[in-house]
């Protein structure tokens, strides 16, 4: 990324952008007391969503719930309205960042083809979870206790057990266990606001639409591992790789492969790699720097390469910097997935140069942009230090609280007159550094524990 690049980039967002995020703010504020005592400013705050989308096909829906909520009448249905209107002003917010990333950065991108996502199938399941998201929004974040986050229990059984319904499944469940872990919530110092309207508004937005297909082509040609995004929770982990995908029909494609698995809060660090062991050869060309052959492997139109790790051979040795240079460029990125039109899933990955780092950000040509280095994970060899007094970057440019910041995925450095790197899957195949080798040696091998005490257990 150049200067004038991130020029473009960091200057004042396009009209409409901040007026939208404050309705948002306004919203989901008026769900901290619920919708069942509105006030002047929560009723104001409504009537600014309606005003928000008065020019959109959802004008209509949205006026009527707000006019139903100030005569104090909370359906399922009217709700599902507001949080359509909501979600559609996020994503207007997404699309104009991303067209702005875009301009800024030169980077091609495939248009989303329209769709008509098919309605949720009727049942107990979905009624009862409708019912209870109602209940959220009655009470609001302020009035939620054990006894109504305990409410979910069934709901949330009976959509597990619904194999259409996993998605609002795995939402809700994360979802009632996050209210659980802070009720009553009243007594919290500080309430994720933003986040839980997100979570409520996604959820019941999922009981009113069934699961979409995505489409897909089959794919084959070779992939270069741009770099890694490690997202990790207590109960599971998930590996984002973007990568650079050539088929030799067309130009290069911008691509992910994410790979999960469920854990437990003992695994951390570099530990967390080998509950991802059922994708070997993934694993191995992100410690050894390899391409990837690829055979037969679907690729949607969101731009996630469905991973089948049988369907994948090691190739040559390929420097994710040098793809970075060269391939990034050219790569064309894919149209994003109607519900995930939302600044937060914004993260496209970037190489920066010719920066120096002063002050949590990096500067070019007078111009900055934030790095997170709080949120740099455990599991490999980057760290803050070698952040700071990098020469290149490879990161994620993302959205978050008004601005745009950088998640460091690799850094190149200097050590002893001689550039070298460090990448977040450096240690997807186990540490390569002797002490951190040592220290988990050390402390046991806690994924093997587990597994040996499962064991006993299932012999039992």
């Amino acid at each position: 990324m150049l200067g004038m690049q991130l020029a473009a980039l960091t200057a004042a967002p396009d009209p409409g952008v901040t007026e939208a995020l404050d309705v948002i703010d306004g919203f989901d504020t008026a769900l901290l007391d619920g919708f069942g005592r509105i006030g002047a400013e929560a009723g104001d705050a409504l009537a600014g969503l309606s005003a928000a989308v008065a020019g959109s096909p959802l004008a209509a829906a949205v006026a009527e719930a707000v006019a139903a909520l100030d005569t104090g009448s909370i359906e399922p249905a009217k709700l599902g309205a507001l949080a359509a209107g909501r979600a559609a002003l996020l994503g207007a917010v997404h699309d104009a960042l991303l067209r702005r990333f875009d301009s800024a950065i030169g980077r091609e991108r495939e248009t989303a083809a329209a769709t008509t996502p098919p309605a949720a199938a009727p049942g107990g399941a979905v009624q009862g979870c409708r019912a209870w998201l109602q209940e959220l929004a009655i009470n609001g974040w302020r009035g939620v206790d054990h006894e109504l986050v305990s409410a979910a229990d069934r709901t949330i059984e009976a959509l597990w057990a619904a194999p259409e319904l996993r998605r609002p499944a795995v939402l809700l469940d994360g979802f009632a266990a996050e209210l659980r872990a802070g009720a009553p919530i009243a007594t919290l110092d500080r309430i994720p606001v933003r986040r839980w309207a997100d979570l409520w508004s996604q959820a019941l937005l999922l009981t009113w639409r069934g699961e979409q297909e995505i489409a897909a082509e089959t794919v084959s040609g070779r992939l270069l591992p741009i770099g890694v995004d490690v997202h990790e929770h207590g109960t599971a982990v998930q590996a984002q790789v973007h990568a650079v995908l050539e088929t030799g029909a067309g130009p290069a494609r911008l691509v992910r492969v994410s790979i999960g698995a469920a854990k437990v809060d003992t695994i951390v660090g570099p530990a967390v790699w080998q509950v991802l062991g059922a994708h070997p050869h993934l694993l191995q060309a992100l410690a050894e720097r390899r391409t990837i052959t690829v055979a037969d492997m679907a690729l949607n139109t969101t731009g996630d390469l469905l991973w089948v790790d049988a369907h994948a051979e090691l190739g040559e040795p390929a420097d994710p910097f040098t793809t970075a240079r060269i391939q990034l460029p050219k790569a064309v990125a894919a149209a994003a997935a109607p519900l995930d039109r939302h600044p937060v899933h914004l993260g496209e990955p970037v190489l920066l140069e010719n920066y120096r780092f002063e002050d949590g950000a990096f500067l070019i040509d007078g111009h900055r942009l934030s790095v997170e280095l709080d949120r740099l994970p455990r599991s490999g060899p980057l760290t803050a230090a070698l952040v700071t007094k990098s020469t290149a970057c490879l990161g994620l440019v993302r959205w978050d609280g008004g601005q745009w910041r950088l998640r460091p995925l690799a850094v190149e450095y200097v050590f002893k007159k001689a550039t070298t790197s460090a990448h977040t899957g450096d240690w997807a195949q186990g540490p390569t550094d002797p002490k951190v080798a040592k220290a988990l040696a050390k402390s046991g091998d806690a994924v093997e524990v587990l597994r040996e005490r499962a064991g006993r257990l299932l012999r039992k």
